[in-house]
């Protein structure tokens, strides 16, 4: 456990508690790097049968944190691609856990927190919540979770919402797939536990490598070489002219200076 991480556990459920709630739950190097410790403990926990992924406050996660981009913004591409190949370590760590995975959805998720709903093999959310592939408002993509996204809500969905950075509701969640239920929020906590019912059910073994059969089904090409690829991409983004002023007109509470006018 870390300030910013709760790990609890109840017999066979170990639930990681992102603990930032006063940031919206937003992450930067140190919760990434606490996030992917857990998760790395709870695999090579044989006592272990479900992961659930959840959040303290009102929001899931808004992505990245503010000081974490600041920081980033004035970093060199190098340091930009080193950061964001331990951002694509930790979602793939989510992707791949060798147990299942229910992402409890209590509020807002936005940018890298669209990524971690879509590397959970269960998504449960509430009716109210807010998504948005946001990180075009900034002149970057979601470069580093796109695999993932993508994998869930399909190709022709990730080309509109990629470029118009929408926020979309929950109820369109579940249409194009993040989302696998909504429910009301003083119903989370139960929709959670039946799915965890369900999944301590089924074979340990089966349930664990079911994501893995689903992928090498699936699936295809290097992923080393794709993580490399979209490590890459979003600091190469980062670094652009395009990504500096859109970093910067975010900080600075302002319009781009592409952004259309009212």
């Amino acid at each position: 456990m870390t300030d910013t991480l709760q790990v609890c556990r109840d017999g066979p459920v170990a639930t990681l508690r992102l603990n930032r709630p006063g940031l919206h739950n937003a992450f930067d190097a140190g919760l990434i790097s606490a996030l992917t410790t857990a998760l790395d403990e709870a695999a090579g926990d044989a006592a272990v049968r479900v992961v659930v992924l959840a959040a303290m406050g009102a929001s899931f996660s808004a992505g990245a944190d503010l000081n974490w981009m600041r920081s980033m913004a004035s970093a060199s591409e190098s340091e930009n691609r080193e950061d964001a190949l331990a951002l694509a370590r930790f979602m793939r760590t989510l992707d791949e856990l060798p147990k299942p995975t229910i992402a409890r959805v209590q509020g807002a998720a936005f940018g890298g927190g669209v990524g971690l709903v879509a590397c959970c093999d269960i998504a449960i959310g509430v009716t109210d919540a807010k998504f948005g592939l946001t990180e075009s408002r900034l002149g970057l993509l979601p470069a580093v979770i796109s695999p993932y996204v993508i994998a869930s809500i399909g190709a022709r969905h990730a080309r509109r919402y990629f470029a118009s950075a929408e926020v979309f509701d929950a109820a369109q969640a579940r249409r194009i797939g993040l989302l696998h239920e909504v429910v009301a929020a003083d119903a989370l906590d139960d929709a959670v536990e039946r799915q965890v019912a369900l999944l301590c059910k089924a074979g340990p073994l089966a349930a664990a490598q079911a994501k893995a059969l689903v992928r090498a089904i699936s699936g295809g090409g290097d992923r080393d070489a794709l993580d490399a690829a979209t490590a890459a991409l979003i600091a190469k983004l980062r670094v652009s002219p395009e990504g500096q002023e859109g970093l910067n007109a975010f900080l600075d509470k302002r319009p781009p200076a592409w952004a259309a006018k009212d």
